[in-house]
């Protein structure tokens, strides 16, 4: 365990003796779920030695521990990025603690632009896979072989269990959930039209500029990974308008209510009540 995971977690042990085993990230425009946690701890990631801040709209920079409905988790409200300008080792610093504290399974959420021309803004989606196009992986440099293998399995990084339970929680709502594969590039510039056919060509449904690194490090480590995404706009050169992060941020409150349930839906189906 790295200094920086290690300072974290003595912080966050100092400051509640929870033990969740369920974490939340949550992504641009998302993070009206924390405010739903019954609160026993709020760690801001500039209190934490060691760690950037978040210097993105839509992400407060921080982690909220506490219970969701009778069940106790960890959300990370905000993320770091790789265009942000810092290290793949610092963009996954939060999936690091997070496993480092023992939780077992992360959800793992996200903005996204719709590449599946079917998609409509508003749509969530989960995760079945993902393409890596970020030029760079959080697991290179030396391995700690404590936390995980050289060279982990990614062919599952997915769990299906999970994927499933979010369909059963989504069609007991009446909401229905596209199912697709979530294409990561760094950003900050959004798609031009000739990459978005590419990915389309490649197998994508969705594109965005987050995510992978958390679910390659949470999957190192023996994390189980939920991911949703909400398709926040349609990704350029389908409709004939700009992108902005406004949009994205209009699109991801509007849908933030049915968001939030699934979610909680889903966690409660894995807490079963509740742990400690």
């Amino acid at each position: 365990m790295n200094e920086t995971v290690k300072n974290a977690v003595e912080l966050i042990k100092k400051k509640t003796a929870m033990n969740p085993r369920i974490a939340v990230t949550l992504g641009s425009g998302l993070g009206g779920l924390a405010d739903e946690i019954e609160a026993e701890a709020v760690i801001r990631y500039e209190d934490i030695p060691g760690f950037p801040s978040s210097t993105v709209s839509g992400h407060a920079g921080e982690f909220v521990i506490g219970h969701l409905k009778g069940v106790p988790v960890i959300a990370m409200k905000g993320r770091f990025h790789y265009y942000e300008g810092y290290s793949m080792q610092k963009v996954v610093l939060p999936t690091r603690v997070i496993s480092a504290l023992g939780v077992k399974t992360l959800i793992v959420s996200n903005a996204a632009g719709g590449v599946n021309t079917a998609y409509s803004p508003g749509d969530l989606m989960v995760i079945k896979d993902h393409i890596n196009q970020m030029g760079d992986h959080p697991l290179i440099g030396p391995n700690d072989e404590e936390v995980g293998p050289r060279f982990p399995d990614m062919s599952a990084a997915y769990d299906e269990d999970l994927m499933e339970k979010a369909h059963e929680e989504a069609t007991a709502m009446g909401l229905g959930l596209q199912h697709g594969v979530y294409a990561a590039t760094t950003g900050p510039t959004y798609e031009t039209p000739a990459e978005v056919r590419m990915f389309r060509a490649l197998g994508a449904d969705a594109v965005g500029m987050s995510t992978v690194p958390e679910v390659i490090t949470a999957n190192h480590a023996g994390v189980q990974v939920l991911g949703i995404s909400c398709i926040s706009n349609a990704a350029a050169g389908i409709l004939d308008q700009p992108l902005s992060h406004e949009e994205v941020i209009e699109t991801t409150e509007r849908v933030k209510t049915n968001f939030t349930e699934l979610i909680t839906r889903v966690i409660l189906r894995i807490g079963n009540g509740g742990q400690s």
